[in-house]
């Protein structure tokens, strides 16, 4: 059996439970965490702060 990547697992789990609200949820939460990651590693950090 071949293994499959989390992000294909999860788009087929969306498809076949209709459990289309989570898309949404999973990509504000990997943008918030994006922005989170960035901020405490760039010089860019103090323009970020106000976003939040």
């Amino acid at each position: 059996m071949a293994k499959q990547s989390l992000v294909k697992e999860f788009i087929l789990f969306v498809k076949h439970e209709k459990k289309w609200w989570m898309v949404p949820l999973i990509a504000v939460l990997l943008v918030v965490g994006f922005l989170i990651v960035f901020a405490s590693s760039s010089p860019l950090a103090p323009f970020l702060y106000p976003l939040f």
